[in-house]
């Protein structure tokens, strides 16, 4: 199993990661853990919604860029309390940073 995925673990509830973050900490790269991210087995245990951009934009979830499944995420992301605007984060209030 990737580390990134046990990473998802210790984000706390209404906080997020970038993919950015998870490349950082695991010396890789933002599109290698997208695809970590897609391919997760187990989103219910390990929560992949968490992951945003850099930017803060809210982009594909379970493999699909745009439709009902982005709308699932950001479903998930208000229920955990984080405030979306625009299909953004504000990364300065809610993004979880890994030492």
């Amino acid at each position: 199993m990737h580390p990134a995925l046990t990473l998802l673990a210790k984000i706390p509830k209404g906080k997020v990661t970038t993919y950015g973050e998870l490349a950082r900490i695991t010396r890789s790269s933002p599109r290698a853990i997208g695809q970590v991210m897609r391919r997760n087995p187990y989103p219910e245990i390990y929560s992949c919604y968490k992951v945003i951009s850099s930017s803060g934009k809210i982009h594909g979830y379970d493999g699909c860029l745009k439709g009902s499944k982005v709308g699932k995420k950001i479903g998930l992301l208000k229920k955990d309390g984080i405030e979306i605007k625009n299909s953004r984060i504000d990364l300065a209030r809610y993004l979880h940073k890994f030492k």
